[in-house]
């Protein structure tokens, strides 16, 4: 494979086979070279991970993304069995790398907000300054997230050393030979892969049309606090007879459920710019829709941190007082997320001729230069 860009002969006369293997080979190269450094760094760091992923693991993470969204949006060209059960192993192992930096994102989220609350800056006093519940608050989270943390590169660690991570090695290390393409795939590129990269801008565009955008029209509106009331008329008193039943559950509930389409979005938008990088087309647009739902997602990730830990037995009311600000902080930081989101997106190309316009970065097939996310 050659580094220089195709030229327009040669991306005219591609098959979607042709570009598809040339993107596979890149990633699965890119895995295989990535793998041992992120099993090393792991072995390296017992229960130390950073927020940001050290080089081998966030190269692998990156990898596994845009191998997984590639065989889901041109998942119809491929052998099926084969594609269904690869991508089933790239989930297993991206679930599985991110959950070290996972809670260390979380920590670092919370723990920063809560000083920021009980603390003070130069443009005010913190509402939590002197509460003689932060710090066992601040206590509590550290060890709980501490703890969590090191549970998971105990698993982490376990499962890199697995026949199953063995297995998808091999997995990769064959697709660096040969894709499973089917005969469909033998047509020319624009034919054939235009229609399947259209189809994922016009599920991320369905999905973005119905969020309830017009409640995310303010940053910091609190909207979804205030909803939080209608949930269940007795939801108030059952939290009264039981606290931290029933009432609490309906609460979780409502925003596990007003969060999942978020969740769900930031998907689809990074499956979109993953099938406009095999079209060799810059999503820079994408990428900063992608960061934002980032961090919808660490918010909303971190609001239910708080809101278990504020759950724990025997903790004073002041303590629990103290992580339901902080909850209330992250809830109001998924709110800010929604209207940063709300103010890109109708600035955008409502559909995939939109992005087209953009003139190819790289010309069809050709694997453009390396991500950084």
């Amino acid at each position: 494979m050659t580094d220089a860009p195709m030229t327009a002969q040669a991306a005219s006369t591609a098959t979607a086979g042709d570009i598809l293997s040339r993107h596979l080979t890149a990633q699965a190269g890119a895995f295989l070279r990535a793998l041992p450094l992120a099993v090393g760094e792991v072995g390296a760091r017992p229960g130390t991970a950073a927020v940001v992923p050290a080089a081998g693991t966030a190269d692998l993470l990156r990898t596994v993304r845009r191998i997984g969204g590639l065989l889901h949006t041109f998942g119809a060209l491929f052998e099926q069995t084969w594609a269904q059960e690869s991508r089933t192993e790239l989930r297993w192992l991206l679930n599985l790398l991110a959950l070290e930096p996972g809670y260390a994102r979380r920590s670092a989220r919370l723990l920063g907000a809560l000083d920021s609350l009980s603390g003070t800056a130069p443009e005010g006093t913190g509402m939590l300054a002197g509460h003689a519940g932060a710090p066992k608050a601040r206590a509590l989270l550290d060890r709980q997230l501490t703890l969590a943390r090191t549970r998971a590169h105990s698993t982490v660690l376990q499962e890199l050393r697995s026949a199953r991570l063995h297995a998808l090695a091999d997995r990769m290390t064959l697709l660096v030979g040969e894709a499973p393409l089917l005969e469909a795939a033998g047509g020319r590129a624009p034919v054939v892969l235009l229609p399947q990269v259209a189809a994922a801008f016009t599920a991320l565009a369905a999905t973005a049309n119905q969020l309830p955008l017009q409640r995310a029209a303010t940053p910091y509106g609190g909207d979804g606090l205030r909803r939080l009331g209608a949930v269940s008329p007795s939801a108030a008193a059952l939290g009264q007879e039981r606290p931290g039943a029933r009432g609490a559950v309906d609460a979780d509930s409502a925003l596990a459920a007003d969060d999942a389409p978020w969740c769900r979005l930031r998907i689809l938008v990074k499956r979109a710019r993953y099938a406009l990088e095999v079209c060799g087309r810059p999503s820079s647009e994408l990428d900063e829709l992608d960061a934002v739902l980032g961090r919808h997602q660490d918010a909303a990730d971190a609001a239910v941190t708080a809101a278990t830990a504020a759950r724990t037995p025997r903790i004073t009311p002041a303590t629990a007082y103290v992580l339901g600000v902080v909850h209330a902080d992250q809830r109001l930081e998924v709110e800010a997320a929604r209207y940063a989101f709300g103010r890109r997106w109708p600035d955008l190309p409502p559909g995939l001729d939109g992005w087209l316009e953009i003139p190819p970065a790289d010309g069809w097939g050709h694997p453009p230069a390396p991500r950084t996310a």
